[in-house]
Protein backbone atom coordinates (compact mmCIF):
# COMPACT_ATOMS: atom_id res chain seq x y z
CA UNK A 1 0.00 0.00 0.00
CA UNK A 2 1.16 3.29 -0.76
CA UNK A 3 1.99 5.96 1.86
CA UNK A 4 0.10 9.35 0.88
CA UNK A 5 0.91 11.09 4.16
CA UNK A 6 3.28 13.88 3.05
CA UNK A 7 6.82 13.55 3.73
CA UNK A 8 8.86 15.11 7.02
CA UNK A 9 10.81 17.59 4.71
CA UNK A 10 13.25 19.76 5.61
CA UNK A 11 10.61 22.72 4.90
CA UNK A 12 8.02 21.16 7.01
CA UNK A 13 10.47 20.97 10.08
CA UNK A 14 11.39 24.43 9.43
CA UNK A 15 7.50 25.84 9.08
CA UNK A 16 6.84 23.52 12.31
CA UNK A 17 10.16 25.48 14.23
CA UNK A 18 8.40 29.17 12.90
CA UNK A 19 4.98 28.10 14.14
CA UNK A 20 6.24 27.38 17.92
CA UNK A 21 8.94 30.26 17.60
CA UNK A 22 5.80 32.61 16.39
CA UNK A 23 7.77 34.00 13.64
CA UNK A 24 6.95 37.28 11.50
CA UNK A 25 4.06 37.82 14.71
CA UNK A 26 5.62 41.37 15.26
CA UNK A 27 4.41 42.90 12.07
CA UNK A 28 3.14 46.13 11.92
CA UNK A 29 -0.63 45.74 10.87
CA UNK A 30 -1.89 47.99 7.87
CA UNK A 31 -4.05 50.85 8.68
CA UNK A 32 -6.81 52.53 7.04
CA UNK A 33 -8.22 50.66 3.85
CA UNK A 34 -6.79 47.36 3.31
CA UNK A 35 -2.96 47.82 1.70
CA UNK A 36 -2.00 45.98 -1.65
CA UNK A 37 0.91 44.33 0.58
CA UNK A 38 -0.07 42.53 4.07
CA UNK A 39 1.66 43.19 7.58
CA UNK A 40 5.15 41.13 7.35
CA UNK A 41 5.09 40.93 4.04
CA UNK A 42 8.04 41.88 1.18
CA UNK A 43 8.10 41.89 -2.68
CA UNK A 44 9.09 39.53 -4.67
CA UNK A 45 9.43 39.11 -8.78
CA UNK A 46 9.97 35.35 -9.11
CA UNK A 47 8.39 32.32 -7.93
CA UNK A 48 9.59 30.48 -4.62
CA UNK A 49 9.03 26.36 -5.42
CA UNK A 50 7.60 25.25 -1.25
CA UNK A 51 6.49 21.85 -1.44
CA UNK A 52 6.66 18.72 1.53
CA UNK A 53 9.31 17.08 -0.46
CA UNK A 54 6.74 15.75 -3.08
CA UNK A 55 6.66 16.86 -6.48
CA UNK A 56 4.13 14.50 -8.22
CA UNK A 57 3.57 13.61 -11.83
CA UNK A 58 0.27 13.73 -12.36
CA UNK A 59 -0.83 13.26 -16.54
CA UNK A 60 -3.62 15.10 -17.55
CA UNK A 61 -4.43 11.48 -18.85
CA UNK A 62 -4.86 10.01 -15.69
CA UNK A 63 -5.89 13.45 -13.57
CA UNK A 64 -9.31 12.94 -11.85
CA UNK A 65 -11.03 15.70 -10.03
CA UNK A 66 -13.46 14.95 -7.10
CA UNK A 67 -16.07 16.78 -5.12
CA UNK A 68 -18.01 14.85 -2.45
CA UNK A 69 -18.84 15.02 0.89
CA UNK A 70 -21.82 17.03 1.70
CA UNK A 71 -23.31 17.52 -2.04
CA UNK A 72 -26.32 16.68 -3.53
CA UNK A 73 -24.61 15.22 -6.30
CA UNK A 74 -20.63 13.98 -6.44
CA UNK A 75 -18.98 14.92 -9.29
CA UNK A 76 -15.80 13.18 -10.65
CA UNK A 77 -13.97 15.37 -13.44
CA UNK A 78 -11.35 13.85 -15.83
CA UNK A 79 -9.11 16.62 -17.41
CA UNK A 80 -11.22 16.68 -20.95
CA UNK A 81 -14.36 17.16 -18.33
CA UNK A 82 -12.44 19.61 -16.00
CA UNK A 83 -11.81 21.83 -19.51
CA UNK A 84 -14.48 21.74 -20.89
CA UNK A 85 -16.41 23.46 -17.98
CA UNK A 86 -16.70 27.38 -18.33
CA UNK A 87 -12.88 29.53 -18.23
CA UNK A 88 -12.66 32.21 -16.39
CA UNK A 89 -9.30 34.11 -16.12
CA UNK A 90 -8.11 36.61 -13.20
CA UNK A 91 -5.54 38.51 -12.08
CA UNK A 92 -4.38 38.28 -8.22
CA UNK A 93 -1.32 38.73 -5.73
CA UNK A 94 -0.12 35.77 -3.85
CA UNK A 95 1.00 36.11 -0.13
CA UNK A 96 3.01 33.55 1.00
CA UNK A 97 3.05 32.59 4.88
CA UNK A 98 6.92 32.75 4.81
CA UNK A 99 6.61 36.61 4.35
CA UNK A 100 6.61 36.84 0.04
CA UNK A 101 3.92 38.40 -1.97
CA UNK A 102 4.29 38.02 -5.52
CA UNK A 103 2.03 41.17 -7.18
CA UNK A 104 -0.41 40.34 -10.95
CA UNK A 105 -0.48 36.70 -11.22
CA UNK A 106 -2.77 35.83 -14.46
CA UNK A 107 -4.88 32.52 -13.79
CA UNK A 108 -6.82 30.77 -16.10
CA UNK A 109 -9.03 27.99 -14.99
CA UNK A 110 -12.53 27.01 -13.51
CA UNK A 111 -14.05 28.84 -10.68
CA UNK A 112 -14.68 27.55 -7.68
CA UNK A 113 -18.27 28.82 -7.68
CA UNK A 114 -18.83 26.70 -11.16
CA UNK A 115 -18.12 23.66 -9.60
CA UNK A 116 -20.00 23.95 -6.53
CA UNK A 117 -22.71 24.37 -8.78
CA UNK A 118 -22.21 21.16 -10.26
CA UNK A 119 -22.17 18.69 -7.14
CA UNK A 120 -24.80 21.04 -4.87
CA UNK A 121 -23.51 21.78 -1.30
CA UNK A 122 -26.09 20.53 1.22
CA UNK A 123 -27.02 23.29 4.03
CA UNK A 124 -25.32 21.92 6.44
CA UNK A 125 -21.69 22.26 4.47
CA UNK A 126 -20.01 25.14 5.92
CA UNK A 127 -16.21 24.00 5.13
CA UNK A 128 -14.20 22.53 2.62
CA UNK A 129 -11.14 20.04 3.11
CA UNK A 130 -8.84 20.25 -0.08
CA UNK A 131 -6.82 17.44 -0.83
CA UNK A 132 -3.87 17.26 -2.88
CA UNK A 133 -2.10 14.40 -5.07
CA UNK A 134 0.95 14.58 -2.55
CA UNK A 135 -1.00 13.69 0.26
CA UNK A 136 -1.35 17.39 1.38
CA UNK A 137 -4.07 18.57 3.41
CA UNK A 138 -6.09 22.08 3.95
CA UNK A 139 -9.24 23.39 5.19
CA UNK A 140 -11.27 26.81 4.32
CA UNK A 141 -14.64 27.82 4.90
CA UNK A 142 -17.00 27.76 2.32
CA UNK A 143 -17.61 31.37 1.58
CA UNK A 144 -14.04 31.41 1.66
CA UNK A 145 -13.32 28.61 -1.17
CA UNK A 146 -16.33 30.13 -2.84
CA UNK A 147 -14.90 33.94 -3.49
CA UNK A 148 -15.46 35.68 -6.68
CA UNK A 149 -11.93 35.53 -7.76
CA UNK A 150 -11.48 31.83 -6.50
CA UNK A 151 -10.72 29.29 -9.09
CA UNK A 152 -9.05 25.82 -10.18
CA UNK A 153 -6.58 27.42 -12.11
CA UNK A 154 -4.32 24.65 -14.71
CA UNK A 155 -2.53 28.01 -16.42
CA UNK A 156 -0.38 30.88 -15.00
CA UNK A 157 0.76 33.59 -17.18
CA UNK A 158 -0.88 32.29 -20.04
CA UNK A 159 1.12 29.02 -20.06
CA UNK A 160 -0.20 25.36 -18.53
CA UNK A 161 0.79 25.74 -14.68
CA UNK A 162 4.03 23.50 -14.32
CA UNK A 163 4.69 20.28 -12.33
CA UNK A 164 6.63 22.27 -9.45
CA UNK A 165 3.87 24.71 -8.72
CA UNK A 166 1.07 22.37 -8.89
CA UNK A 167 0.03 21.23 -12.38
CA UNK A 168 -2.19 20.69 -14.21
CA UNK A 169 -4.62 21.90 -11.56
CA UNK A 170 -3.91 24.00 -8.33
CA UNK A 171 -6.43 25.71 -5.96
CA UNK A 172 -5.85 29.59 -6.09
CA UNK A 173 -7.82 31.80 -3.14
CA UNK A 174 -6.16 34.28 -3.57
CA UNK A 175 -7.26 36.74 -0.31
CA UNK A 176 -5.55 34.49 1.74
CA UNK A 177 -2.66 33.08 2.57
CA UNK A 178 -1.44 30.64 -0.57
CA UNK A 179 -1.05 27.28 1.54
CA UNK A 180 -4.23 27.25 1.48
CA UNK A 181 -4.19 27.09 -2.35
CA UNK A 182 -3.58 23.58 -2.22
CA UNK A 183 -1.06 22.55 -5.43
CA UNK A 184 -2.13 19.51 -7.34
CA UNK A 185 -5.65 19.15 -6.20
CA UNK A 186 -7.24 15.90 -6.46
CA UNK A 187 -10.47 16.23 -3.87
CA UNK A 188 -13.21 19.14 -2.85
CA UNK A 189 -14.61 17.95 0.19
CA UNK A 190 -17.40 19.63 1.76
CA UNK A 191 -17.91 19.21 5.33
CA UNK A 192 -20.37 20.21 8.34
CA UNK A 193 -17.66 21.95 10.30
CA UNK A 194 -13.98 23.23 9.70
CA UNK A 195 -11.59 21.22 10.66
CA UNK A 196 -7.87 21.33 10.39
CA UNK A 197 -5.46 20.14 7.34
CA UNK A 198 -1.94 19.31 7.54
CA UNK A 199 -0.36 23.09 8.21
CA UNK A 200 -3.19 23.61 10.91
CA UNK A 201 -2.48 20.66 12.81
CA UNK A 202 1.16 21.96 12.72
CA UNK A 203 0.48 25.22 14.60
CA UNK A 204 -0.78 26.94 11.89
CA UNK A 205 -4.12 29.41 11.59
CA UNK A 206 -7.20 27.79 10.87
CA UNK A 207 -8.19 30.46 8.53
CA UNK A 208 -5.23 32.34 7.18
CA UNK A 209 -5.90 36.09 6.53
CA UNK A 210 -3.20 37.54 5.27
CA UNK A 211 -4.10 41.23 6.19
CA UNK A 212 -4.96 40.33 9.74
CA UNK A 213 -1.42 37.84 10.10
CA UNK A 214 -3.41 34.99 11.12
CA UNK A 215 -0.26 33.16 10.66
CA UNK A 216 -0.14 30.73 13.41
CA UNK A 217 -3.20 29.14 15.88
Amino acid sequence: MTDDRPADSKLTRTKRRWAEERRFIGATPATGARERLPPGQHVVTDWPVLDLGRTPDVATARWRLEIGGLVERPVTLDWAGFTALAETRSRSDIHCVTSWSRYDNDWTGVSTRELLDLAVPRPEAHAVMLHGHDGYTTNVLIEDFAAPDALVAHAWQGQPLSREHGGPARLIIPHLYFWKSAKWIARIELLGADAPGFWESNGYHLRGDPWKAERYG
